[in-house]
């Protein structure tokens, strides 16, 4: 026979029961919800046609918030540089030197000022003419210039991970943008179907014909032309060469090239519809196995002249391994891979290491079963320097971690920390980079210990392209004197 209840749970069950509340249990948010008021906040079933009312609002809003770097006339400006600012970053020379060049000189740009005996302000094009001046008529002992070895194209650098959130495009964009204040001539191409560098620099692209994807159409039909001669001559079928084929051999780079608010920063963009190109090419590669797709973007560049009109290229990647990665990645002379300082993203830059070692392999191994059977050159793919960065660096949380890192990967990884201070995190809310940030909206320290971190990112960035610079200009003069 069961037990009766006892006298405690005869009491509690006199009780009237008190409801129980989140607060007076102090329990998590996600306990005691009610499915009713959850079917309240839930809202109507979504379908396809919701996706383009989604996309119109963040296309609007988009627009709302590139509008705010936006001058009055609807055009991207580049703020101006005060006197303060040049002779401290740009020019190193002393202001009270500056001024006195300036007196001398008044052909040389002068300057304006906001109030009566204010400092003068100057916009970046009138600083890279001041920087010429000091250049050719200051000390020699001076690097008013920056250094590049005649003869000697442009050095591409891509920027690359597959994993998102890690700073790429941010680091492309503020190295490209460090390059142009040191007074290089940049050029930035955007593989990235999401257009996030072109709107670092307010670019307008309309459609995929104002991409890169006409100059990789042309690179292979250049290829279906050539094999097509040599099938004429064996009366074979010869391939396709359909409409869009056509139009791209029309397409230089010269056309896809557009000024940005940066004097000496110009841009090839991106918009949505160049993810196309991921699709299209394996059909080309499919339709012609001998199409070398791997290096069409650094022939195209090389046949049109590029490489020679300016001193860095900058490529930023999609967040994939795919064929624009690939093409970027081939054509590239310096490889940069951000990365946070956490298990996941360290592990994940290993991953991206190993598909990359994979990739190309697998290339040079099909490539080179033919070349040596043929008695030709075998491919190799090379690149003149790889580094790691760490980005959106916190050394107060991410120190070991760090320094676990720079153990493992050794020279592969900068010994640089690229820290995000409240400088970077405004930059980024305002819709540009940190250079183009007045240092007026900020506390003047804020603004130096930000510039600081990029600043010392850029220079370790040079101090590889100085050095891959001088490898080559001496390999060269070597090679002069033993012909």
């Amino acid at each position: 026979m069961a037990a009766g209840p006892t006298r405690q749970t005869r009491r509690n069950a006199e009780k009237p029961a008190r409801p129980m509340t989140r607060e007076s249990r102090n329990l998590p948010p996600y306990i005691g919800l009610s499915p009713d008021a959850a079917l309240q906040e839930l809202g109507p079933v979504v379908g396809t046609d919701s996706f383009a009312t989604i996309a119109g609002s963040c296309a609007r809003g988009r627009d709302d918030l590139a509008a705010r770097g936006l001058d009055q006339s609807g055009e991207r400006s580049l703020r101006l540089f005060s006197t303060w600012e040049i002779t401290r970053y740009l020019i190193p020379v002393a202001q009270a030197h500056f001024r006195r060049v300036l007196k001398a000189h008044p052909d040389l740009p002068q300057g304006r000022s906001e109030t009566e005996g204010g400092a003068k302000w100057f916009t970046l094009d009138e600083v890279l003419r001041l920087r010429a001046h000091f250049g050719a008529e200051g000390s020699k002992s001076k690097p008013y210039l920056p250094w590049r070895p005649e003869g000697l194209p442009a050095k591409i650098v891509a920027v690359a991970n597959f994993k998102g959130g890690v700073g790429k495009t941010s680091t492309a964009a503020h190295l490209a943008m460090s390059a142009a204040l040191d007074g290089y001539k940049v050029l930035v191409i955007d593989l990235d179907s999401q257009g996030s560098m072109t709107s670092v620099f307010g670019g307008q692209v309309q459609d995929e014909w104002q991409t890169v994807f006409p100059l990789l159409a042309r690179h292979y039909a250049r290829h279906v032309q050539g094999e097509n001669r040599l099938r004429v001559s064996r009366g074979e079928t010869p391939l396709s060469l359909d409409e869009t084929l056509t139009e791209a051999l029309k397409v230089g780079s010269k056309d896809l090239i557009r000024k940005t608010h940066w004097p000496n920063i110009d841009l090839i963009g991106a918009q949505l519809n160049l993810y196309w190109a991921e699709f299209q090419i394996p059909v080309w590669r499919m339709a012609a196995r001998g199409w070398k797709l791997w290096e069409s973007l650094t022939d195209v560049l090389s046949e049109d002249g590029i490489l020679d009109q300016y001193d860095l290229v900058f490529l930023d990647t999609p967040p994939a391994l795919g064929y624009l990665t690939i093409n970027g990645l081939a054509a590239a002379d310096i490889l940069l891979v951000p990365t946070g300082a956490s298990f996941l993203e360290f592990d994940s830059t290993g991953r991206f290491f190993d598909m990359l070692h994979s990739t190309f392999g697998s290339i040079e191994e099909s490539e080179n079963m033919a070349a040596r059977a043929l008695g030709r050159e075998e491919l190799k793919f090379e690149w003149d320097a790889v580094r790691v960065l760490l980005t959106r660096y916190d050394g107060s949380q991410q120190a070991e971690m760090a320094a676990l890192m720079q153990a493992w990967l050794g020279r592969t990884m900068a010994n640089e920390r690229q820290d995000f201070t409240a400088l970077i995190g405004q930059a980024g809310e305002q819709v540009h980079g940190i250079y183009e940030a007045d240092y007026r909206d900020f506390n003047r320290e804020t603004y130096i210990r930000g510039r600081e971190t990029f600043d010392a990112t850029y220079a370790a960035f040079k101090k590889l392209l100085l050095g891959v610079w001088r490898r080559e200009d001496l390999a060269r003069q070597a090679a002069e004197t033993a012909g």
